[in-house]
């Protein structure tokens, strides 16, 4: 990887490798503070083989900061930023880090620390470092858990195709990358989009007018989304939507969470069924899914059929289910268990005693091998014996233009046993008769909410996760 960074600064040191909001690197520059960084971290003791927790926000020091590691063969650990100071030190002490960067020196007890704005000494050497290959080239986290954290280590090394680094990214063009760096997907897509010679554009925070003006000035054929921010794009007046130019991209890729079928269409008519694709995997990898929207559209809903790796849906008693029927989607990797990744803290669930595991999603298949998602298993909500899941009644919720964000989660009820509650960020302003009558226009009663709350600021974050433990806690 820290290679492929020296190819292309060699090739075209003066052209664009990296956007973050207002700061630009060329390739010549980012080559030599990474080279730099890696030297400075090194004098810190950093080795092949390490893993470096990166703590900062969306920033091209985050980017130097992973190909620094790179370049010494150790392993780039992100995190979020804002993580509670015992979170962190829990990620921290499971990774066994060498080095964390974004945090003040002595925050974490026994570690070396280096704050946001750590810019190493003008003295020391930027000049071409030895080839180092690390042999697990990425170690995030797990999204959205709540208990004790898990650390993902990928199983495969640094090495990648500059011509085809995988994601269907293109090789030396643009790619407009608009996610939160401590999210696997937006990490992965931009250092391997970087390692494939493209111009990389991301933003200190999502603002849906600024993507769509990257989009238009840089003329990208690669943008990455979420169903999240093409929702907020997609509540733009349509007069900033019609004044961008969507004519470059070839692939408009979203992952990480449902999409509303609505706003699928809505994205398929606009940006064309051929560049609207969607992946569905989870950072394990064991296993992943690719869908056109022309695709979609003879499939309405599936997530496609798995292009790597194996699927298949099983029911309560371990046995596999039919075309059709809900179960619990588990996956098999090519090359077997253990050979994409490796959990730090905890153990994969398996099927009995098979290579065969789940990540708790529940969906089914159709006769053609399409995949199709019904919900997380743990976020099924039973009420009065029915069960309802979340991401559909969401999707319907998020069909109304007031609507910004929103979360549906169960409510302990001694009655029905749960009660469906919706949380809602509609900062226009909406009322619960307003979005009750719209909801009995779409779903059947017994999957509307029960009762709503409101709150000011988004429910889900930029990469379109949500906390739905912590919403059952606050809204119980």
């Amino acid at each position: 990887m820290s290679r492929a960074i020296t190819m292309h600064a060699t090739e075209r040191p003066h052209e664009p490798a990296l956007t973050c909001g207002d700061v630009t690197l060329s390739w010549q520059q980012f080559d030599r503070s990474t080279n730099r960084l890696a030297r400075a971290f090194a004098e810190m003791g950093v080795n092949a083989g390490d893993l470096v927790t990166i703590a900062l926000p969306n920033s091209t020091a985050f980017f130097e900061s992973a190909f620094a590691a790179w370049k010494l063969g150790a392993t780039p650990q992100p995190v979020s930023a804002k993580l509670p100071g015992r979170e962190l030190e829990e990620i921290v002490e499971l990774a066994d880090s060498k080095l964390v960067i974004g945090v003040e020196a002595g925050r974490i007890a026994h570690r070396t620390c280096v704050p946001i704005g750590y810019v190493p000494d003008a003295e020391i050497s930027d000049d071409e470092l030895p080839d180092a290959i690390t042999q697990n080239w990425k170690a995030p986290t797990s999204g959205g858990s709540t208990g004790r954290p898990k650390i993902i280590l990928a199983s495969n090394p640094g090495v990648f195709d500059t011509e085809a680094a995988g994601f269907s990214l293109p090789a030396r063009s643009a790619c407009v990358i608009p996610g939160v760096l401590y999210h696997n997907a937006p990490f992965s897509i931009s250092s391997l989009a970087l390692v494939a010679g493209n111009h990389v554009v991301n933003f200190p925070r999502f603002v849906p007018e600024l993507v769509l003006e990257a989009v238009t000035r840089h003329r990208p054929k690669y943008l990455y989304l979420v169903p999240t921010m093409m929702a907020r794009i997609w509540k733009l007046s349509a007069e900033v939507r019609d004044a961008a130019d969507m004519s470059s991209l070839e692939v408009a890729v979203h992952m990480a969470a449902p999409c509303p079928p609505w706003l699928k269409e809505e994205w398929i008519h606009w940006v064309g069924p051929d560049v609207l694709c969607e992946l569905y995997a989870g950072t394990e990898v064991q296993a992943i899914t690719w869908i056109t929207g022309s695709e979609w559209l003879e499939h309405h809903g599936s997530v496609g059929r798995p292009i790597v790796g194996r699927m298949k849906v099983v029911g309560d008693d371990g046995q596999d289910l039919p075309a059709g029927e809900i179960g619990e989607i588990y996956m098999l990797a090519d090359g077997g268990q253990g050979s994409t990744y490796r959990y730090l803290g905890a153990e994969p669930k398996q099927l009995n005693d098979t290579e065969w595991e789940s990540l708790g999603d529940m969906g089914w298949m159709d006769e053609d091998g399409f995949v199709y998602l019904a919900d997380r298993r743990k976020d099924l909500i039973l009420r009065g014996g029915a069960n309802i899941y979340p991401a559909e009644v969401e999707a319907a919720l998020e069909e109304h233009p007031a609507v910004r964000s929103c979360a549906v989660i169960g409510i302990p009820d001694d009655d029905l046993g749960q009660r469906v509650h919706a949380v809602v960020d509609a900062p226009g302003g909406v009322t619960v008769d307003e979005l009750r009558t719209h909801m009995a226009e779409r779903l059947v009663s017994y999957k509307c909410p029960d009762n709503y709350g409101f709150v000011d600021d988004p429910v889900r974050d930029d990469a379109g996760k949500v906390r739905r433990s912590l919403l059952a806690e606050e809204h119980s």
